[in-house]
This record gives structure tokens, sequence and C-alpha cells, in this order.
């Protein structure tokens, strides 16, 4: 008799326990967010957002995104002419972390005043760009700027777009934590394009890595 009771209970049991759990699933994933920031190479966009996986990140990819070409390959973006920008998305645990913070680390590791590119890197491949998925993330980005603006530099105006997000297309894996997997060629090409010492010249003591 008990062995039947216990076959009715998890028999009513099961369905409620799923749906909780299809709730509670849900829940997680509604705090899970994505963010795409166009910083030039997109090998050095890569280190910055790693660094603050205790803190909230929960993954990094590099790709492309803000063109007209689908599935485009490094070749074609590199190239010009698909409208793709070199850019990082960063997923993100919006409980721990929000798109304003991001926003805040994206700025100290590019220069928002090149409108040719980024660093040694020029066309418009290789500009600067945030995207916005929504209203109030389109609202964040603009008050950022305005904020940096107020800071009062003594350089041209901010030229960073601001753009609706597209498709984002991850790059090929080769690309992907470059900087780990190729340390020696990844710091050379970093300090040989001159990353960091425009960044520190930018942004002062402040400025990203």
């Amino acid at each position: 008799m008990k062995n039947l009771i216990s076959a009715l209970l998890i028999g009513f049991l099961s369905p409620v326990m799923a749906v909780a759990e299809t709730n509670n699933a849900g829940e997680k994933n509604a705090d899970v967010k994505t963010a795409v920031f166009a910083g030039g190479c997109f090998w050095c966009m890569q280190p910055p957002f790693d660094a603050l996986k205790t803190k909230g990140v929960i993954s990094t990819s590099v790709g492309y995104s803000g063109g007209h070409t689908k599935n485009p390959t490094y070749e074609q973006t590199s190239a010009g002419g698909t409208g793709h920008y070199e850019v990082i998305q960063v997923t993100y645990d919006a409980r721990k972390l929000n798109f304003k913070e991001l926003l805040s680390v994206y700025w100290k590791n590019i220069d928002p005043f090149d409108e040719k590119g980024q660093f040694c890197d020029k066309g418009q491949q290789y500009s600067s760009a945030v995207f916005y998925a929504d209203a109030a993330e389109k609202k964040d980005i603009e008050d950022s700027i305005s904020d940096l603006e107020k800071l009062g530099f003594k350089t041209d105006k901010i030229v960073t777009k601001v753009l609706p997000l597209k498709t984002y297309y991850e790059a090929e894996d080769y690309h992907q934590s470059y900087y780990e997997k190729n340390p020696i060629r990844y710091n050379y090409y970093r300090l040989q394009c001159g990353r960091d010492s425009r960044l520190k010249e930018v942004w002062g003591s402040s400025a990203g890595h």
C-alpha cells in the first residue's frame, strides 16, 4: 500500500515540480544578459572583461556585428566592405553587474576620439561603437557619453558610435581568448600598436589594460 501511495504522490507531484523547475530556469535566464562592444582589435577587448568573471561576467567571445554580410569571416571583415565591426560579446549576470558598469570598463579600454579606427588599426571595421538592445541601454550609453564629455577632455568630441544591436556572429575559434593562447604574439602586437601608451594618454592612471 505504501508503495502505491508513493507512486501516486510522485505521479501527482512530478508535473508540479517540472513547472517549478521551468519557472526557476526562466527566472535565472532572465538575469543573464549580453552586451556587445566594438573597440578595435577584438583580441585586446577580451582581457578587461574576462577580468570581471569574479564580479558577474559569465563569459566573453569575440566576433563580428553591425554589418550586412551574413556569416562573415575574419578575412572579409578585416578587408572592409561587410559593414561589420570587430566586437566582443559579454555575457553577464545582471544581478551582480549592470550595463553601466560594463560601459565604464569599455571606455577605459578604447580611444573614443579616433574616428578613423583604433590605435594602429584603421577602417570602419576597427572603429569604436556601443550597441544597444533596447531603449534603456541606449539611454545608459548616451548618459555615459554625456558624463564623459563633462570631464573636459582636451581633445576632439567623442566619436564612438551608438548603434542598434544586430546579429552577432562569433569569430573563428583561433581568435577566441587569443591573449591566452598566444601571449607572446599578443603582447608584441599590443605594444607595437601603441594601444597602452595611447590609453594612458587619454585616461591617465585609470586606463585599461
